[in-house]
């Protein structure tokens, strides 16, 4: 049997969580796909998978070997792209990954408008609220918020975004004015369950030291949209990205409180592995995002202002 191929079915069935769906797109039986991953396992010496009828779960051992059969598959790819040339059409499968809510909201629209122009590309999206490594994990492109930590990577920058503090103008209505940072402790506070029980916000004039304001929250939720939506009710006082609430602020559903206390600006980047770029895929993706991310951005940094 092929290594490569049995790796390629290994990591599809990973990616689509069963044997029968990679068989399916495979237009393979899950027994040969099953021979297929058994053949790699006989090879390595260990278990990759742990099958029931209904699903898969990678083993410990498997973890690592996905890991580095998705680096083996993708610089195959790139081999052959680079020895093609730098006319060759872009194609093949695209990987991206980008946070949750950015990648939902801003990025997925513009892959859309991709998709449509390149008919021979296909794209996996993957949104995940964490750091991805992106050599080990086979990622082509990824779309990044707040500074970069690792200087491997070439780096687009795209835009900027803030924090913000909002809330619905029926609450505010009904409860203190916010004019500096200390007064939210005397208001109900929505916070996101991943960040702890303080916002921190930039030093007073003349002081370095930043301002830390406590709070139990009354609402806390692992999902932004729920966040956002829990305070367009008027629940409380959330603090989010600006472009998780842009739309509500143009609509007069949220408005901004402490703007001119909040941190400066945080940088947003597409970040490629060294040498990706001269993958004709990636850098058609690249050339189509980055004006119309940075489009984006400003856009969204104006109407922020404007209200």
């Amino acid at each position: 049997m092929d290594r490569l191929d049995a790796m390629k079915v290994f990591v599809l069935a990973v990616d689509e969580g069963s044997l029968a769906a990679a068989g399916r797109k495979l237009g393979r039986s899950p027994a040969a796909v099953s021979r297929a991953i058994a053949f790699l396992e006989e090879r390595v010496g260990a278990e990759l998978l742990h099958r029931t009828t209904r699903s898969i779960k990678l083993s410990e051992e498997g973890e690592r070997y996905v890991a580095v059969c998705r680096r083996v598959l993708t610089e195959l790819e790139e081999a052959d792209d680079i020895a093609a040339g730098p006319r060759t059409a872009p194609r093949g499968l695209l990987t991206i990954t980008a946070p949750v809510v950015s990648g939902e909201m801003v990025l997925r629209p513009i892959l859309d408008a991709f998709l449509d122009a390149y008919p021979t590309v296909s794209a996996r999206l993957l949104l995940f609220d964490r750091a991805v490594n992106l050599i080990e994990e086979g990622v082509d492109i990824a779309l990044r918020i707040g500074p970069l930590a690792d200087s491997a990577m070439v780096a687009m920058r795209v835009g900027e975004i803030s924090r913000v503090v909002v809330a619905a103008p029926r609450y505010l209505k009904q409860h203190p004015h916010i004019t500096e940072p200390g007064d939210l402790a005397k208001h109900q506070i929505v916070a996101m369950a991943h960040l702890s029980n303080s916002w921190t916000f930039a030093p007073q004039a003349g002081s370095s030291v930043p301002r830390t304001v406590q709070f139990t929250p009354r609402f806390t939720v692992n999902s932004t949209y729920a966040a956002v939506a829990s305070a367009v009710s008027g629940r409380g006082v959330a603090r989010m990205y600006s472009y998780q609430v842009a739309e509500q602020v143009a609509r007069g559903e949220l408005e901004i409180v402490l703007a001119s206390d909040e941190d400066p600006e945080m940088p947003a980047h597409l970040i490629a592995p060294q040498g990706r770029l001269s993958v004709p895929k990636v850098r058609a993706f690249t050339d189509f995002a980055v004006p119309r991310l940075k489009k984006h951005f400003a856009q969204l940094k104006k109407s922020l202002k404007a209200h």
